[in-house]
């Protein structure tokens, strides 16, 4: 039976990682800030458009 420490390390996943989280990161980052930005732009728009109707 195998213990959860003893797996060999996988140099190609982690060369891997080591490539892709720099281009990654930044527009998860980016995507998380745009789609915020629409949600609140949203919630906006509805409230103005209530506080207008009233």
């Amino acid at each position: 039976m195998k213990t959860p420490g003893s797996k060999k390390f996988n140099f190609s996943m982690a060369l891997q990682w080591f490539v892709f989280l720099p281009i990654i990161l930044p527009l998860c980052v980016v995507f998380g800030a745009v789609q915020g930005i629409i949600s609140t732009v949203e919630k906006m728009a509805q409230r103005m458009w209530l506080d207008m109707e009233l």
